[in-house]
């Protein structure tokens, strides 16, 4: 929890403050047998009713004051625990979009989901709850057993077996508990990544209609997570009882060896009933010290779940803000290989040596697999290569800033991506400045435009999540518009036309030449036809380059690309005369 450590400092000062409401409260529950046994003894046993007012008025006078008190310290700690725990959030949140791909493929998204919503609202339980109970316990169970000791120091034995018991078992509870709520953290990570999965394919779902079978995959992880939180819980649950048990065993004793006293004229009863008083809040002490430190278990728990995003480093290094003197147009791969994880495994990427200058269009093809988005991702930093250099104009991306790379880069990922919102939100997305003009313009060129102006609201038209009412061709169009609007120097189209019909796509090719001039140009492709016209054509087979040139020289010259060509076109060519 060394994480902690920041906003310690930072709410010090209300966290004392609430930790002095506490105190006072606690101080006003411990007047409170001491008054209660002068009324016996003064007031009830001497038929004198002055006392048994005046008393009385003090009673109600450090009620009062308690009250103030608790409410004072519920108001602080609320404050501190929820500005806390939305900081924590956010710092979290902040944390994971600072952090590399490579970083973020160690962690499961829907563990990430977990860590920032269930995982923070433990801590912040807790954090409130020490404000709140966990400074009371201790002082209330400390007072009580000196008021105790001064009252009647021939019971005070009493005590001397129930502590030790009481902290025995306390102890216990937290061995056994925090690696039972540690696994109840780990099904609802699963429960939380069935549900995401579910919902994001629920349209296949439907169509395929596997409902039973989602319903058992999903009631299997569900009772999963029911198994293991009744285990925590029941297994927590013995513990309360216990302590219970063990300090009435003790209120008992109390009262016994109490009444013989009384019988023999060694004690007074107002003094035996404040003892029991305060054997009764010890009891309340403990108890609370009890639910305290099941709290901490889950919080603790959760707290190593957070430090374990919060303590992961970028690996990647750089110089801050520097930038090349002659724009990032120039792409090059020197040699470049590259392995996802450790670098024990099969490359991805093997010798990749290529060159893309500005107004250069070049298409990569290959089969599935080939590595031909992992290259792509190279140039934005998304990964570092693990040997060979990628540089922008003239400068290796190890020694330049992601920022201002992605600044200067557009990619329109294989598979579309749109948020919630209107159409212009989304266009916008990519330069959140640009104005309506330099929108439609894009929209144009990417051949959304007409079909966008034909919605009922045009640009202001809203989306449901994801996009789900527009078809895929569509958010296809508005991904592509939305990278255009950015006006880049680089532009990656990683098979982002495949929803597309042939004509569309070629009026889209069209208009990108005009577009593309002045900047280097990737286009990612399955389809041959989408990477013809290319200045260049990169043939990827098993993470190496099989072949570059122009379509007519690979056709020519090059086996793999024209397998890929008689694959593609000879059967379209076969599809259309068996059409007519």
């Amino acid at each position: 929890m060394v994480f902690l450590a920041k906003y310690i400092r930072k709410y010090g000062k209300p966290f004392s403050l609430a930790l002095l409401f506490v105190s006072c409260e606690a101080l006003c529950d411990l007047l409170q047998p001491a008054l209660i046994s002068r009324v016996i003894d003064e007031g009830v046993a001497n038929r004198d009713m002055g006392a048994v007012l005046r008393l009385g008025g003090w009673m109600l006078l450090v009620t009062a004051a308690g009250a103030v008190f608790a409410s004072g310290r519920n108001i602080v700690a609320s404050h501190v625990s929820q500005r806390f725990s939305a900081e924590l959030r956010g710092d979290l949140f902040r944390k994971i979009q600072t952090l590399s791909f490579s970083n973020l493929d160690r962690f499961d998204k829907a563990s990430l989901v977990t860590r920032l919503t269930n995982d923070v609202t433990q801590v912040q339980n807790f954090a409130n709850g020490m404000m709140r109970i966990f400074a009371k316990a201790p002082i209330l169970g400390i007072g009580s057993l000196i008021m105790a000791v001064r009252l009647s120091p021939s019971l005070s034995w009493v005590f001397a077996v129930v502590v030790p018991v009481v902290g025995l078992l306390i102890a216990v509870n937290l061995k056994v508990g925090f690696p039972l709520f540690a696994k109840v953290q780990g099904a609802l990570d699963r429960l939380n990544g069935m549900m995401r999965e579910y919902l994001a394919g629920v349209r296949v779902v439907k169509a395929f209609n596997r409902f039973g079978y989602e319903s058992e995959k999903f009631g299997g992880v569900n009772a999963d997570y029911r198994r293991k939180s009744e285990t925590a819980l029941r297994t927590m649950a013995v513990f309360n009882p216990l302590i219970a048990l063990t300090v009435n065993f003790g209120i008992v004793a109390v009262i016994w060896l109490g009444g013989v006293g009384v019988g023999e004229g060694g004690m007074q009863v107002g003094h035996i009933v404040a003892f029991v008083n305060y054997m009764t809040q010890i009891l309340f002490s403990l108890m609370m010290i009890s639910m305290v430190f099941a709290m901490f278990v889950r919080a603790k728990a959760s707290a190593s779940r957070i430090g374990e995003v919060l303590a992961e480093s970028n690996p990647m290094k750089w110089r801050e803000g520097k930038r090349p003197k002659d724009g990032m147009g120039k792409v090059e791969f020197d040699g470049v290989s590259f392995h996802y994880g450790e670098n024990d495994g099969e490359p991805v990427l093997k010798n990749v040596s290529l060159a893309c200058s500005p107004g250069e269009t070049v298409g990569i093809i290959g089969s599935t697999g080939a590595g031909k988005t992992t290259l792509v991702h190279l140039i934005p930093r998304f990964y570092d290569s693990a040997e060979g250099a990628v540089r922008l104009g003239g400068v290796d991306v190890k020694e330049l800033d992601p920022g201002l790379i992605r600044e200067k880069v557009a990619i329109v990922p294989q598979r579309t991506v749109l948020f919630s919102g209107t159409i212009l939100d989304n266009i916008r997305f990519g330069n959140d400045k640009a104005s309506m003009e330099e929108v439609e313009a894009a929209a144009r060129i990417a051949q959304a435009h007409d079909f966008i102006v034909g919605t009922p609201d045009g640009y202001r038209t809203r989306l449901g999540q994801g996009g789900v009412n527009l078809s895929g061709g569509q958010k296809q169009r508005i991904s592509i518009a939305r990278a255009l609007v950015r006006k880049p120097d680089i532009l990656i189209l990683d098979d982002c036309t495949s929803a597309l019909d042939a004509a569309t796509e070629e009026r889209l090719k069209e208009a990108l030449r005009a577009y593309s001039k002045s900047i280097a140009c990737f286009v990612i492709a399955q389809r041959i036809a989408s990477v013809m016209d290319a200045d260049r054509i990169v043939v990827l087979e098993n993470g190496e380059i099989a072949g570059i040139g122009t379509h007519a020289g690979l056709l020519a010259q090059n086996r793999i690309y024209r397998e890929i060509y008689r694959s593609q076109i000879d059967k379209e060519m076969d599809a259309h005369a068996s059409g007519e």
